[in-house]
């Protein structure tokens, strides 16, 4: 999987038409801590920020096995 900017995000929601809250309440998120991944206030280290990161695609998930 390759990895997308924050903008590609940005613009992929523009572009589909699906607002971020749909999006956040699709996939079982706060829209606040979606915002705040996307406007980068969180950091995405680690906690919900980091699953959220993961969930958009901005990040790689550090949990998969190498072998999976």
């Amino acid at each position: 999987m390759q990895l997308k900017s924050l903008s590609e995000v940005k613009n992929t929601f523009e572009s589909s038409g699906k607002t971020i809250t749909d999006w956040a309440s699709d996939h079982g998120f706060d829209r606040n801590d979606v915002y705040k991944v996307l406007n980068g206030q969180l950091k995405c280290k680690r906690g919900k920020g980091h699953v959220i990161a993961v969930a958009l695609g901005i990040k790689k998930d550090t949990n998969q096995t190498a072998n999976a």
